[in-house]
């Protein structure tokens, strides 16, 4: 291969290598094309999968920074750019791998970190991204009809609480006619107070003029 070909060919896995949301290298030996296609079908639109050589490999990955893969790189290897749904993609590896002994899982990286070959199974165990959507949509509307109990609970309360009193109101009119009687009686409690008031200051002056009259005749 010539050398613009090379650089070219290492920038490409460069920037898969970054832009991939896991990797997961593997050994192909002896499986056939129609196989590897089959392969690359079962991975659908959540992953890549390239055949790449070793040495532009390590020199790929070493450029973006993704390290502990080189003791990977021996004999026929392809790599699984993730860029989806993880734990499905590598669900799909490990069963075409039971399926077809021939394709070797040898380890992997994801955010950064390396991942060896029984990790990398580990991932395939974990449930997809849809289920866990589900459970969390779930959840999520569990605790949404809790508010709305919470919320509504009172309110229901208070509605038989004025059901309750309309009707007993329609039964006996005087539950809230009398509810304003002590208040309409405060103004007339408080009027012969003043009359009183006025009568007394009338005899006051009264009594005044009657002791004032005899030091005028004197």
């Amino acid at each position: 291969m010539a050398r613009p070909d090379k650089a070219a060919s290492v920038a490409e896995l460069s920037e898969q290598f970054r832009s991939a949301d896991a990797t997961v290298l593997t050994e192909y030996r002896g499986l056939s094309v129609a196989a590897l296609k089959e392969l690359r079908r079962s991975l659908g639109d959540d992953a890549s999968y390239a055949v790449t050589k070793n040495t532009l490999t390590k020199i790929a990955a070493r450029e973006a920074g993704v390290e502990g893969i080189d003791d990977l790189l021996v004999g026929p290897t392809a790599i699984a750019f993730i860029k989806g749904d993880v734990a499905t993609v590598a669900k799909s590896l490990r069963d075409f791998a039971r399926a077809n002994p021939l394709l070797v899982v040898k380890g992997g990286v994801m955010e950064g970190r390396f991942l060896d070959a029984g990790q990398v199974n580990q991932l395939a165990d974990l449930e997809s991204r849809e289920v866990l959507l589900a459970k969390l949509a779930g959840g999520m509307q569990g605790a949404l009809q809790q508010a709305v109990s919470l919320f509504a609970a009172p309110l229901s309360q208070a509605a038989r609480a004025l059901g309750a009193l309309q009707q007993a109101a329609e039964a006996d009119p005087s539950v809230i006619a009398g509810a304003g009687e002590g208040q309409t009686q405060e103004p007339g409690n408080d009027t012969p107070a003043a009359d009183a008031a006025g009568t007394d200051t009338d005899a006051d002056a009264a009594d005044t003029d009657t002791n004032a009259a005899p030091a005028a005749g004197n």
